[in-house]
């Protein structure tokens, strides 16, 4: 039975004594010089408790009315009201160090710093537009895969791939909290198999030899910076991966022995990487020395040389040629250079492919060293610079004479 009123609380005056104002069902009010205090008295396993429900006014009667509520049914079910919450003082308390947002934060300071900005800022917008509402406030250790799944599955109903996307991060961060000890599990790996497969998109590439030479006609006709230009062309004669065109620099460059050498901080597949350069590659890069040599940047951004050259530098110069997304891409270097040089030029494929630094093994299972079939590989570099000096006058009607690879013997020594 329920006694108090809201009036009686409200006008209840402490004394020179604490006193109770009950209510029923074991609440009352407490009232002291300090204030009004709710309280619950109950009993659990034969013991004598009381549980703290808040302080009026900010819990008015009707608030602690339903907190007792629950209390009760919580005692009826075989919960402690007041253990309970206990354990969930101490699991927000844990939050502040081991919630999957505060170790995402972390991680994302420590791992992504190196890479690019669209990375960065797609990586960050999948934590907090997808995973920090729900996951967020959870302790790592105590996420399962259920829970995430969950997660997943909402993200799916908008896109399949932003759900893999999401639960490869969730999976980048739970492996961090393993490495620096706050969860012994990455239940994103209990998940296999549990997504929709995402499609699969073809980055936009010319693979037609005739293509390929009005593209590279274009090339020499961009009426851009001299900067914009080298790297277009170098994307095509070198075919690595955009960021590492754009963030090249002038100590990578060993003109005696006619290389770029890449660090492994900088590639995808965390090895060196040596890219052997053609007489046409080195001449533009002597050339453009001239201009940005003093530097760090082989492609400094316009804005200064403290950092390379815009991400979508190629791209917008490749729009300007009037090669959209569905044409070419900066990425579709790659594709150009590995499909001809295999269907056309008749390379062999591991030679590309390590080109390429892609993982490649030997036949024992071993993967190759950087300098791994480093003449070979010069001469295919060679033989693919000239093929494009090839398609280009082709083009321009001066290609009548069928293209033969030169022998290795033909190429100028480093």
């Amino acid at each position: 039975m329920q006694n108090l009123v809201a009036i009686a609380v409200k006008q209840a005056k402490s004394g020179d004594k604490p006193y109770s104002l009950v209510d029923g069902g074991g609440l009352y009010i407490l009232v002291k010089p300090q204030g009004k205090y709710w309280r619950y008295n109950y009993r659990f396993e034969r013991k004598q408790k009381t549980l703290a429900l808040g302080v009026y006014p900010t819990i008015s009667l009707s608030d602690a009315r339903r907190a007792h509520q629950t209390a009760r049914e919580q005692v009826a079910s075989g919960i402690d009201p007041a253990e309970l919450k206990r354990t969930q003082k101490t699991s927000t308390h844990l939050t502040s160090d081991d919630s999957f947002e505060a170790i995402a934060i972390e991680w994302f300071g420590q791992r992504m710093s190196d890479k690019s900005d669209s990375h960065q800022k797609r990586t960050k917008r999948i934590l907090e537009k997808d995973l920090f509402p729900s996951l967020g406030q959870r302790p790592v250790s105590k996420i399962t895969a259920r829970e995430l799944l969950l997660v997943l599955k909402k993200i799916e109903s908008r896109s399949v791939d932003m759900a893999h996307r999401a639960k490869q991060t969730a999976g980048l961060v739970l492996r961090y909290a393993i490495a620096s000890g706050r969860t012994d599990r990455d239940v994103s790996q209990d998940l296999l198999g549990a997504l929709k497969l995402k499609s699969t998109k073809h980055l936009a590439a010319i693979t037609n030899p005739s293509e390929v030479g009005i593209l590279m006609d274009a090339i020499d006709g961009y009426r851009g910076t001299l900067a914009v230009r080298t790297a277009l062309s170098l994307s095509a004669l070198l075919f690595q991966r955009p960021g590492e065109i754009r963030h090249m620099e002038w100590l990578e460059i060993n003109w005696d022995e006619n290389r770029w050498e890449i660090p492994a901080d900088k590639m995808k597949m965390k090895s060196d990487h040596i890219v052997p350069l053609s007489t046409q590659a080195r001449a533009l890069l002597s050339e453009l020395f001239k201009l940005s040599g003093r530097g760090k940047y082989v492609f400094p951004s316009a804005r200064g040389g403290s950092r390379p050259l815009s991400e979508n530098g190629v791209r917008t110069a490749l729009r300007a040629m009037g090669y959209d997304n569905n044409t070419m891409t900066p990425h579709g270097f790659r594709a150009m250079a590995r499909t001809i040089l295999d269907e056309v030029l008749n390379f062999r494929l591991d030679f590309i492919e390590h080109q390429l630094a892609h993982a490649v093994r030997d036949p024992n299972g071993r993967a190759y060293n950087r300098t791994s079939h480093l003449d070979a590989r010069h001469h295919m570099m060679q033989s693919w610079a000239d093929y494009l000096d090839f398609l280009k006058q082709s083009h321009l009607g001066g290609g009548s004479v069928p293209f033969t690879v030169r022998a290795k013997t033909q190429i100028a020594p480093p």
